[in-house]
């Protein structure tokens, strides 16, 4: 046995150790390791009543679903777009987006998401860089659509208004963008005329599960974005880990989903996982706490996924403690901003009787799931842990710990790069061989993050490692400082940067948003950073309102370094 093989071994021994008692492994797989649209086609025939997609009170159920993204790819495949063809979907969240994606899924063309808060520069870029030849876009964006058009491969355009799904009689408060009139779109063809129009059959197209079948574009914090190769069994592999271990969603449970499709977590969520598993989306064009709150009573909503950020606004919302909310079985959270902690657990806890729980850890490189911390927050043991605890693998991903330079193996407890090894890594990314070959080695993804795995074989999150500091020669992590950051009671959330100093080489700044009312001072959180971390970790304080975001909700620490 080899150096790594050995390192492996003596990894996956000490998780097996803590692996959380009750909990499977055995992976979910309903029908097998049959493309994701047959999932889609036996469950039409299984319950083709029962409800696919909630929209604002408009039901499509499982057979509605089926037949219509039929009907897509038969409309695609009389334009002459067949398999490996990459179409763009260039949606806000509605139920054609899952029509179009299930579609071309069934043609074995290439799904390409795009960001609907693009502008003309980077709509431009992604069309250009994934060849598509068609695109699917919201009446609202065609005219960016018309501007850039002359740049593409663009051969049909089809335009959907997000009204036309909507019921007469909306069950859910509209979010304004839902209200605006349809617009006209000259030279493009609508959508739901087309669907209506088409008498074939799609074309019957034996599906490699191997081939490209969705390209992903990262969010392009380090230069352009770049599309992540992604495969249908990329997808079953995601959904078959994930439903079962890190996101605990079956077959009788109704999901709700305001993540934005176009995203590689809301693509998870909102389009692989409930169609994968039988279930129910309510789906949400955008977040609002109060449509939240109406949602999970109308519908019985059983399982949700939030921000912590989406989270307190649910907590701190009037209606929140007269809504119920007892249908709730499992809360999954990311932690972007704000970060989950022992006391939003336990005020989470009070409210909705069910436990918040981190959902993993992951990429859009790696379809992300690629952890869990599930059955690990007896007496809040993972909230105990060194941040940012990411918790175990789900079975068939690997992780190790590297020197970032000489790409040696570091020993348990040292920080390095994240290196993943899983079924659903990307093939490549689109177009780029030498950034595929310098971040794909024998199998690994070099994430570029920092991380430790601890001598219990949990895993660690620490950061990017151009984010990481260096105070006097000992490392300060961002994402551990905004983590501690997050303890105190005022403040709503933070991002941490570097600035230059020529005695300490860096200094960590921490812009800072307060709770609305808070009348803390710098003076008095500096005093409380010095009673709850190292000195070196104490951030300088500059307060900031409200906090700059990128389009996924992170910080964006490029408009921070602006303000430096």
């Amino acid at each position: 046995m080899n150096a790594e093989a050995a390192y492996l071994a003596n990894i996956a021994a000490l998780q097996a150790g803590n692996w959380p008692k009750g909990l499977t492994k055995t992976l979910h797989k309903p029908f097998g390791d049959a493309p994701l649209a047959d999932h889609l086609r036996q469950w039409a025939a299984r319950q083709p009543d029962k409800a696919a997609i909630i929209y604002y009170g408009r039901t499509l159920t499982y057979a509605e679903l089926d037949h219509l993204s039929d009907r897509f790819a038969a409309l695609l495949a009389s334009e002459g777009i067949g398999a490996g063809d990459p179409v763009a979907v260039y949606l806000q969240n509605c139920p054609q987006f899952h029509i179009a994606f299930f579609g071309l899924l069934k043609l074995g063309a290439i799904h390409v998401p795009v960001n609907p808060m693009f502008k003309q520069n980077e709509l431009a870029y992604e069309l250009q860089d994934s060849g598509a030849v068609a695109i699917v876009s919201l009446d609202q964006l065609f005219p960016l659509v018309q501007e850039v058009l002359a740049e593409t491969k663009i051969q049909k355009i089809f335009t959907t208004s997000l009204r036309d799904f909507l019921p007469a009689e909306p069950t859910l408060p509209l979010p304004a963008m839902l209200t605006y009139p349809a617009q006209p779109c000259p030279g493009a063809t609508d959508l739901l005329t087309a669907l209506n129009a088409v008498t074939t059959k799609p074309p019957a197209v034996a599906i490699d599960l191997d081939a490209p079948a969705a390209l992903n574009y990262t969010g392009g914090t380090t230069g352009m974005p770049k599309g992540c190769v992604h495969t249908q069994r990329d997808m079953l592999y995601t959904a078959a880990t994930a439903l079962p271990i890190a996101v605990s969603i079956g077959q009788d449970d109704v999901t709700i989903c305001f993540i934005p499709l176009f995203w590689i977590a809301g693509e998870d969520m909102g389009l692989i996982f409930p169609i994968y598993a039988g279930a129910t989306v309510v789906l949400l064009t955008r977040w609002d706490p109060n449509t939240w709150l109406q949602a999970v009573q109308l519908y019985k909503v059983s399982h949700t996924y939030l921000l912590v950020d989406n989270a307190m606004q649910v907590l701190d919302h009037p209606k929140a403690a007269t809504t119920d909310l007892t249908s709730l079985r499992t809360t999954k959270v990311t932690s972007f901003v704000k970060k989950l902690n022992l006391d939003f657990r336990h005020a989470w806890r009070a409210l909705t009787h069910t436990t918040a729980h981190e959902v993993s850890w992951g990429m859009t490189e790696t379809h992300t799931f690629d952890t869990f911390t599930t059955g690990l927050d007896t007496d809040d043991f993972d909230l105990k842990q060194l941040p940012v605890f990411v918790g175990l693998p789900v079975p068939g991903t690997e992780f190790k710990i590297c020197d970032f330079e000489t790409y040696t193996l570091l020993p348990l407890g040292e920080h390095g790069e994240i290196c993943v090894r899983t079924p659903s890594l990307l093939k490549s990314y689109w177009n780029k061989p030498e950034t595929t070959a310098d971040t794909l080695r024998n199998g690994w993804l070099h994430t570029g993050d920092i991380g430790v795995i601890d001598e219990a074989g949990y895993l660690h999150f620490l950061g990017r490692r151009k984010e990481m500091l260096k105070v006097r020669g000992m490392s300060v992590f961002p994402g551990e400082v905004e983590t501690l950051l997050a303890r105190h009671p005022a403040i709503q959330g933070s991002g941490i940067i570097g600035r230059p100093d020529e005695e300490k080489g860096e200094v960590p700044v921490a812009f800072v948003e307060r709770k609305p009312g808070s009348t803390l001072s710098e003076a008095e959180l500096v005093s409380w950073c010095r009673d709850n971390m190292a000195g070196y970790k104490v951030p300088e304080i500059r307060f900031i309102h409200p906090l700059p975001l990128t389009a996924t909700g992170k910080v964006a620490k490029e408009e921070l370094k602006k303000l430096l």
